[in-house]
């Protein structure tokens, strides 16, 4: 390439020059210097009339830019930005046109303005990304709950407690606990029960306190839930996208909360919790909701927490056990045993359509089967309950 090697102004006066030798071929020099006689003819009139000055590179921006955002409404974006550092376009002029600012401009504007003031980088920051999304239909039909890995304090640990509804994303709990405990969830969850009600299933990983690490067995914490008239339902072990919505809130608390400061104790984590909370359900815009909050598509449960859990009710013709401490029961003439989680409590077991098959089952909730088919060396075989589907982001 003719240009390559050497400056642009320095190749244009050089050509001027030439073509400016008595008995020069003007476009057999434009042919040798890869441009067009159009091209080369401009630059010998530009060099005759202002010299190798006039050959320089001149910049393409106009003069004036009457549609270029104005250095206010530039001002009101970088206050965003400030204010939320992982914000980006598409929430930005979301916020700006719910404050009802005139004349906000398109995302990839307010992605430029970004870059322009060096506050966007690494790679694909600011570029739209596709993500297959599912969602139950309702608030309240499924809530995901899990702990946020521990965060280091200056004086032990914090064990972020997170609850978001699956169809609306609602944050309704972010609890800086001390522990993982499962009083320490119970009481959690028995504040948010009475605040908000009561869902109609929640999903939790296979971990403790809600689950036994894929063992399929029962937990005290889930028993309770069962006696508040739902289940607890787990996701498929070594799957954490089954709670895929859950998992992206943690990404974004870290992103927004965590990383932005260092918190020194659990109140202040809590105080920080409690004021990014109401930003994310309030103001916050959601791009899987097509921006909008998650508060503008979350209502209260109608079912109430009840004051007092009654006892079981099960059919006539089902055979109810009351299994002691040890979840022992006895059953024809044999000594069985089931999940210790629901020991002192009575149990129905029920015929299937299976000679000698019996389900086990806890109010609603079939638990287990017993097989009493010829003396199984392990008759009782537990039931885990999953759910049907996927939840991702």
């Amino acid at each position: 390439m003719p240009f390559s090697d050497r400056s642009v102004q320095r190749e244009r006066e050089e050509f001027c020059r030439l073509a400016g030798v008595p008995g020069s071929n003007v476009r057999e020099l434009c042919r040798r210097f890869g441009v067009s006689p159009t091209t080369g003819y401009k630059w010998l009139a530009i060099f005759a009339e202002a010299g190798s000055a006039g050959l320089e590179d001149r910049s393409r921006r106009p003069l004036s830019s009457p549609r270029r955002t104005t250095a206010e409404l530039e001002g009101k974006v970088l206050q965003v930005r400030t204010e939320h550092r992982a914000w980006g376009g598409r929430k930005i002029r979301r916020v700006l046109q719910n404050e009802e600012v005139a004349s906000v401009p398109a995302a990839s504007t307010i992605t430029a303005i970004l870059r322009r003031h060096g506050e966007l980088d690494g790679p694909g920051a600011g570029e739209p990304r596709s993500f297959r999304r599912f969602e139950h239909a309702a608030p309240n039909d499924l809530w995901q709950m899990d702990f946020k890995g521990w965060v280091e304090l200056e004086a032990g640990r914090c064990h972020p407690l997170t609850v978001l509804d699956d169809h609306s994303r609602y944050a309704l709990e972010l609890e800086a606990c001390a522990d993982e405990t499962a009083p320490t969830v119970k009481a959690r969850l028995t504040a948010v029960f009475k605040h908000y009600g009561l869902p109609w299933r929640m999903l939790a990983d296979n971990g403790p306190p809600w689950g036994t690490a894929g063992q399929g067995q029962y937990t005290r914490l889930g028993v309770w839930l069962m006696d508040l008239g739902f289940g607890l339902v787990h996701g498929r072990p070594y799957h954490p996208q089954t709670q895929g919505k859950d998992e992206r809130f943690h990404r974004t608390l870290k992103a927004e909360v965590l990383d932005a400061r260092h918190l020194r104790s659990l109140a202040e984590a809590q105080a920080a919790f409690d004021a990014w909370r109401a930003i994310y359900n309030n103001k916050r815009p959601h791009e899987a909701l097509r921006l909008n909050t998650p508060a503008s598509r979350y209502e209260m449960s109608s079912r109430s927490m009840p004051e007092v859990i009654t006892p079981p009710q099960y059919e006539p013709q089902d055979h109810v056990r009351k299994l002691d401490q040890n979840g022992r029961f006895s059953f024809k003439g044999r000594i069985l045993k089931t999940s210790t989680a629901f020991a002192g409590r009575s149990l129905a077991l029920r015929a299937t359509d299976t000679d000698g098959l019996f389900d086990i089952c806890y109010r609603r909730h079939r638990i287990a089967q017993i097989d009493m088919r010829d003396n199984a060396a392990q008759p009782v075989h537990h039931v885990p309950e999953h759910p049907s589907t996927l939840s991702p982001v």
